[in-house]
C-alpha cells in the first residue's frame, strides 16, 4: 500500500467510524440517477459499516437500482415508525417522493421528520463557489444567510436549494453536504471533500489529542509531508508529535488541523511543530486557533519564546501575521538540526515570537 493509499484508507475509516450506528440521508433527483452505480457503491460501503442509509428520490426504478426493493412512499402514514421498522430489516432504504409538491420541500420535510443527523444533497452543480470561482468547502449558517442575501448572484435554482438547507439546519439537522453524484464518495470519505459542508454554526474547539485521534492526526502529518509543508520525521519523532499534539475540531468531530509544542528547556523555548490545516477549513482561521493554543501552553510552561520553521512562503507569511519575527536558523538549538534534511535546511525559514516574562510578585515587607 502506498502512502497515498494508506492516507485514503485512514480518511475513509475516520468518517466511517463517525457514521457507524447512525442514519444518514442522501437526496438525489431522479434525473441524476440514470446511472445509479456511483450511489449504489457508496450505499454499499455505508451499509457494510452498520450505517443506516436512506435515499430519497422520485422514481421507484432508479431508487431500487441504488438501494434494492425496500422502498416507502414519502406519504406513508406515521412515516417515522414505518422507516424505523424497515431499517430493522435492512440498513438501506428508499423513500419515494411523489405528487406535485416540489422535490425540495419533500426532502426537507422527510429529513426533519426523521431527525437525520446528516443529509447529503446531490445537485448537478455541486457545492457553492465564491465570486472568484473557488469552491466554498465549509459554510456555517451565518455565511449561508449572507449568500441568500445576494439572490441574483447565486441564481434562482440555487436560492431554492440554499433556503431549504437553511431550514434544515434551523430545524435541527446537524450538517448538510451538497455535492455532485460523481463527487459523493470523495465528499463523504475524504477530508478535502468535493462539495460544500453546511453546519449550523462556526464552532472550533482546540484540545490535546487523545488516543482515538491518533489515526486521523497521523494521516494529516503524512499528508503535510507529501505536500511539502511538513518536514519528514522518523517514527520516534512522530510519536513525540502525537503525544505532545493538539487538534482543532470543527463541530466536535471534524479534525481540521493539528500542531504540537515541542519543549527546548535549555533555552526556555518551545517549537510549534507539524502545524497543518486542511484546505477545506482554511477560511475558518484554524491555524490561528492552533497557534493561540500553543501560546497558552508556552505561557503556562513559563517559556520565554516559541519558534517555528517552514519552507513555504504562504506559511511564513502566516507566522508573520501571528507576530513572529524572522531569525537565522543558527539562532536555534543545535539539536533541532540533528538528522535534518540538508536540502530542506538550505530552504528553511525560521520565526520566533518572544513571550512576556511574568514577574513574581514580591511578598509585602513586614510592618
Amino acid at each position: 500500500m502506498t502512502a497515498v493509499d494508506e492516507g485514503a484508507h485512514f480518511e475513509r475509516d475516520f468518517y466511517l467510524q463517525e457514521f457507524r450506528g447512525r442514519t444518514l440521508g442522501i437526496a438525489c433527483p431522479a434525473g441524476l440517477l440514470r446511472d445509479a452505480d456511483p450511489l449504489a457503491a457508496v450505499v454499499q460501503v455505508l451499509a457494510r459499516n452498520d450505517t443506516q442509509v436512506i435515499v430519497i428520490s422520485s422514481r421507484r426504478d432508479r431508487l431500487a437500482a441504488a438501494v434494492g426493493d425496500r422502498i416507502l412512499p414519502a406519504s406513508t402514514g406515521q412515516l417515522e415508525t414505518a422507516v424505523w421498522r424497515a431499517l430493522r430489516q435492512s440498513s438501506r432504504l428508499g423513500i419515494l417522493a411523489g405528487g406535485r409538491r416540489p422535490f425540495t420541500e419533500q426532502i426537507r420535510e422527510v429529513a426533519l421528520r426523521l431527525g437525520l443527523f446528516k443529509l447529503v444533497w446531490i445537485d448537478p452543480q455541486g457545492g457553492m463557489r465564491a465570486s472568484h470561482g473557488e469552491r466554498l468547502s465549509f459554510v456555517h449558517q451565518d455565511e449561508l444567510r449572507q449568500l441568500l442575501s445576494q439572490p441574483r448572484r447565486i441564481g434562482r435554482e440555487r436560492v431554492a436549494l440554499l433556503r431549504a438547507v437553511d431550514r434544515l439546519l434551523t430545524g435541527g439537522i446537524q450538517a448538510v453536504n451538497v455535492c455532485t453524484l460523481t463527487g459523493l464518495r470523495e465528499e463523504l470519505f475524504t477530508y478535502p471533500g468535493s462539495g460544500t459542508l453546511f453546519t449550523r454554526k462556526r464552532y472550533i474547539a482546540v484540545r490535546d489529542l487523545g488516543l482515538d485521534d491518533f489515526d486521523a492526526a497521523y494521516d494529516l502529518i503524512s499528508r503535510g509531508v507529501e505536500e511539502g509543508y511538513l518536514a519528514p520525521r522518523p517514527a520516534r519523532a512522530i510519536d513525540q508529535i502525537l503525544v505532545s499534539g493538539f487538534g482543532a475540531f470543527v463541530e466536535g468531530s471534524h479534525l481540521a488541523g493539528i500542531g504540537a509544542l515541542l519543549p527546548y528547556p535549555e533555552i526556555r523555548a518551545g517549537e510549534i511543530a507539524s502545524l497543518y490545516t486542511l484546505t477545506r477549513f482554511l477560511g475558518e482561521g484554524v491555524g490561528q486557533h492552533l497557534v493561540r493554543y500553543a501560546l497558552r501552553q508556552a505561557r503556562a510552561l513559563r517559556f520565554r519564546s516559541i519558534f517555528a520553521c517552514t519552507t513555504q512562503e504562504r506559511v511564513a507569511a502566516f507566522f508573520e501575521r501571528q507576530g513572529f519575527e524572522p531569525i537565522s536558523p543558527d539562532e536555534l538549538p543545535a539539536r533541532k538540526w540533528r538528522r535534518y534534511d540538508q536540502r530542506r535546511r538550505r530552504r528553511v525559514q525560521c520565526y520566533r515570537r518572544e513571550l512576556p516574562v511574568r514577574r513574581r510578585r514580591k511578598a509585602p515587607a513586614p510592618e
